[in-house]
């Protein structure tokens, strides 16, 4: 059953300079239990996404769409008001800075005991409880003392274990999950995947996981959806993508991953280039100007994302040339991931 439906979502937001495209087309489907990992540099579109699906964002932004839906409800008819019942209860958020997602002047009992507030019923000492139990599963210590810090009081570490508590106190069907591990070790960030792994398989929760670690993507996700200049340009299974990347910039990312197997000292392949300026747009494929295969279409013609043979999504259709063996036929039909 389709969980979540996003189609062909647009993000403008006005600033000093003009309108910046932060997001652009975007379209894909969650079914229940499923995890999306959505991956790409630093403004590639990947969180304004979230928070325009959410119903987050600033003033300055405008979002449109031809369809957001969560389990049959039109969200884009919803108001403010109707959009907070859901928020923190039905679909949540872990956002990716925790130092400004916390309220500075409250305690960490009091911001995890709103969510409760707002969305369950039960007593004071029943939520506190609550909340010092979603702290523990985290790992973190001492959760009771915890609970009555404030948020300069904790590590970054710490401050980002709040942040997710407080997104699954309310056990969400969706969830979209902006870089959950970035501040934390290796031991907690384990620690951390197993729980989301966890709610997934008990609550049929969605997640759509942003990140910039491509490792986490290939251990949790079941589709990976790559992002470039607000726009998608691949997407397929997990294991499609780690093990036979076609877009030229999937492969680009993928090359900057250090591997254990390799020589000791080798440099690192990085992507040459910077991504476009999102205030001035090239009229073709963004990726055109980093691209080693580009062709002179490539800077005049925008590809379409195409349905390939073998399943993946795909805007590149000088990409065959660097998969000459493939058994892939081509592009089959135009489609949203």
């Amino acid at each position: 059953m389709t969980l979540f439906q996003l189609k062909n979502l647009h993000v403008r937001i006005d600033t000093p300079r003009g309108k910046l495209q932060a997001v652009r087309g975007l379209s894909y489907e969650l079914e229940a239990g499923e995890c999306l990992g959505l991956v790409g540099e630093s403004g590639s579109g990947k969180s304004v996404h979230a928070l325009a699906a959410l119903g987050l964002l600033p003033r300055n932004a405008q979002r449109s769409a031809d369809k957001l839906n969560f389990q049959g409800r039109d969200l884009l008819r919803y108001s403010d008001r109707e959009l907070r019942d859901l928020r923190g209860n039905q679909f949540s958020i872990i956002f990716q800075d925790p130092l400004s997602a916390l309220h500075p002047l409250l305690t960490i009992e009091r911001q995890l005991t709103e969510v409760l507030e707002r969305h369950r019923k039960g007593s004071r000492i029943e939520m506190r409880r609550k909340a010092a139990a979603a702290l523990g599963d985290l790992g973190l210590s001492d959760p009771e003392a915890r609970l009555k810090a404030y948020p300069h009081q904790l590590s970054g570490g710490m401050r980002q274990r709040v942040v997710i508590a407080m997104a699954l106190l309310c056990e969400p069907k969706l969830l979209f999950a902006d870089e959950p591990t970035t501040a934390l070790d290796v031991t907690v960030q384990a620690q951390v995947l197993e729980l989301l792994h966890n709610l997934r398989e008990k609550m049929g929760t969605a997640m759509v996981l942003i990140t910039h670690d491509l490792a986490v993507v290939a251990g949790e996700a079941d589709r990976v959806a790559v992002m470039y200049a607000g726009q998608l340009v691949e997407s397929a299974r997990a294991k499609t993508i780690i093990e036979d990347a076609r877009h030229p910039y999937t492969r680009g990312l993928l090359s900057c991953v250090p591997k254990i197997s390799g020589a000791y000292g080798q440099a690192l392949a990085p992507i040459p280039g910077v991504p476009p300026d999102p205030l001035q747009l090239p009229p073709g494929c963004s990726f055109a100007d980093r691209c080693t295969i580009a062709v002179s279409k490539c800077r005049s013609e925008q590809p379409s994302l195409v349905l390939q043979s073998d399943g993946r999504r795909l805007a590149c259709p000088e990409a065959e040339r660097l998969q000459p063996e493939s058994g892939n036929t081509g592009p089959t039909e135009e489609a949203a991931p």
